[in-house]
């Protein structure tokens, strides 16, 4: 037989409303009457039926997770499952769960994060990416459903709550880094060019060649959306101008694998003939062979951040758009050399 609040309350010595009132974590009940109630529901092993609560207060104790593909191609990147892991730990202790959204396309997406606003399946929704002419973000802009976003909104975005990398000066910091090691022949193989991240990325890139004075040239420039398929090829180009790159950035470490990958094919040595350098630090850079020089974006602490904001925005609808920016750092491993 199921135990009830009622039998919780007979063997704590108290009312059913103060049971109540504790499974609520209500601030007028004293801390050691919590601790009693607890350890008594605890002992009886009594669950409280949170749906049937949620059902009363109307609320759905959820939060909506979107993002930018499809979770099967979603988690073929590590970046997704450890922001995951930042909004699961601050979710965890809110007694928050997760709803990922699983659409495959861009409708879908669209489709899927209507129906979670309207339909009111989850109190507040945390959107991954960030790009230009974004349906999914300006439905949430108009919606009443408190939201952040992981990454820059690419218009107005102080009236948008967000968590971010200061990328441009990141990516600016990076090739610095390659010029301070003697490179002035210095590729950027970038991400769609749609997203945001992408254009800071590509902007710091440039603020930094233009600093030392070194001509941007597009030839030494790679974008994912010009390439799509053709990425061997894109890097066999970039490799046969007459004046070869002697260090690549690239847009995410995995991107760095893969180029990685390309030049072995072309019997082109890193670093020995080119320097590599990425973003994300995932853990498998430290693996590779050499050790890829990385910078590390604090993708834990992103999801930690936007989970605790769009949080501080359910519980209290009139706290207004915040912008949080979270450190990046270089790790410099042996997949960049000195000229």
């Amino acid at each position: 037989m199921a135990i009830t609040i009622k039998d919780v309350a007979k063997k704590a010595g108290v009312s059913p409303a103060t049971v109540s009132r504790v499974i609520a974590d209500n601030p007028r009940i004293s801390v050691k009457t919590k601790a009693k109630v607890r350890e008594v529901m605890k002992d009886m092993g009594y669950y409280p039926n949170f749906q049937a609560r949620n059902l009363v207060a109307n609320k759905s104790r959820t939060l909506g997770i979107i993002m930018e593909n499809s979770a099967a191609l979603a988690f073929q990147n590590p970046f997704f499952p450890e922001v995951l892991r930042g909004i699961s730990t601050q979710a965890h202790d809110s007694k928050y769960g997760l709803y990922l959204s699983t659409g495959a396309t861009l409708e879908e997406i669209y489709q899927e994060v209507v129906e979670m606003v309207q339909g009111r399946r989850v109190d507040g929704i945390i959107l991954l990416y960030s790009k230009i002419g974004d349906p999914v973000l300006e439905f949430l802009r108009q919606s009443e459903l408190p939201f952040a976003v992981v990454g820059r909104p690419h218009q107005d975005p102080f009236s948008v709550t967000h968590v971010n990398n200061d990328n441009i000066n990141t990516a600016k910091d990076t090739v610095e880094y390659l010029i301070g090691l003697g490179h002035r022949h210095i590729a950027f193989v970038g991400g769609a060019t749609d997203f945001v991240v992408s254009i800071d990325r590509m902007q710091g890139y440039k603020q930094a060649l233009a600093k030392h004075n070194i001509s941007f040239d597009v030839d030494y420039t790679v974008n994912q959306d010009f390439i799509q398929g053709k990425e061997r090829e894109s890097i066999r180009r970039l490799m046969a101008l007459p004046v070869p790159p002697t260090a690549i950035v690239t847009h995410d470490d995995m991107v760095a694998y893969e180029v990685i990958g390309y030049l072995e094919d072309l019997e082109i040595g890193v670093p020995d003939d080119v320097s590599i350098i990425g973003f994300n630090n995932h853990t498998i850079s430290r693996y590779l062979k050499p050790p890829l020089s990385t910078v590390d974006i604090s993708i834990y602490e992103l999801g930690l951040r936007a989970a605790e904001l769009v949080l501080e925005k359910i519980t209290d609808e009139s706290t207004p758009p915040k912008q949080v920016v979270v450190p990046s750092r270089l790790i410099e491993r042996g997949s960049c050399r000195r000229l």
